[in-house]
């Protein structure tokens, strides 16, 4: 079956950005207000309690699984975790390992709390590379096998999921991360098809910025064809970007987005 998976990060009130994950306006971008979050979270229950009747199209998007995905491991976490377990529902947390218990992060035992109450917990690498394609084989064996050794002996469980930081994926990134034994990896390319590399399911994700309606995320979950391919053409023209500008495009995206910023109400 399909995934759409959803791609969120902090989930924050604006004056308290700077207490939950990486600080500054390149963050900031992927940070929502908690009733922003949970608008969505009820357009999402709409939408799936309407195609789950026995009256439904059986072969609608609709049916599609739908993942809720956190990227980094800041420390507001906790909190998204209680909103979706209002709904009775799960989400899929990734770590970056090195923070684990700094300022704006989680600690260890709350780590363990998110797997306890049925959270699925996840690496994001140890450091979050800027560029993770870029890595050598060496670095990448590295990032995977020793953020997935901490994670599971945190969680005194197998870990064996995991997600892309920055969405700079390379076929080299999950074979590596296949042979550090992650059989699900997460990338931010917006797809709902799998694929594989050895050993390793590869599935995209969308990503969910700060003033997205919750009319989009209804949309795109209830399978309607022009959210997605939007999504699609803009990540395909960002990724060609990425590989032409290399450290440039990471300059250029971060100046654009601090006088973005900067318009934006406080």
């Amino acid at each position: 079956m399909p995934v759409l998976a959803l791609l969120y990060h902090d989930i924050v009130k604006r004056e308290e950005r700077g207490f939950s994950g990486f600080r500054g306006a390149d963050a900031d971008i992927y940070k929502l207000d908690p009733d922003e979050f949970r608008r969505h979270l009820e357009a999402i229950r709409r939408v799936k309690s309407v195609h789950i009747r026995p009256e439904g199209n059986a072969t609608s998007k609709a049916f599609e699984q739908v993942r809720i995905t956190f990227d980094d491991g800041g420390s507001s976490a906790l909190h998204a975790a209680d909103l979706l377990e209002e709904f009775g529902w799960r989400g899929h947390f990734f770590i970056v390992t090195d923070m684990i218990g700094k300022p704006e992060f989680l600690t260890e035992s709350q780590i363990t709390g998110l797997h306890r109450r049925g959270h699925t917990v996840g690496s994001h690498s140890c450091s979050h590379p800027a560029r993770m394609w870029s890595c050598t084989v060496e670095q990448l064996r590295y990032e995977w096998s020793e953020s997935v050794r901490r994670l599971s002996q945190i969680v005194q469980a197998e870990v064996t999921m995991a997600s892309v930081p920055s969405g700079f994926y390379s076929h080299a990134v999950g074979a590596e991360a296949s042979r550090a034994g992650i059989r699900t990896l997460f990338t931010s390319e917006p797809v709902t098809a799998t694929r594989r590399v050895e050993d390793c399911a590869v599935l995209g994700r969308f990503s969910v910025q700060e003033g997205v309606s919750s009319e989009w995320v209804s949309s795109l979950v209830a399978g309607r064809a022009w959210p997605r391919y939007q999504r699609y053409l803009y990540w395909n023209g960002k990724k060609v970007l990425k590989r032409m500008g290399g450290t440039v495009w990471l300059r250029v995206r971060r100046n654009i987005i601090e006088k973005r910023a900067a318009n934006l109400p406080s």
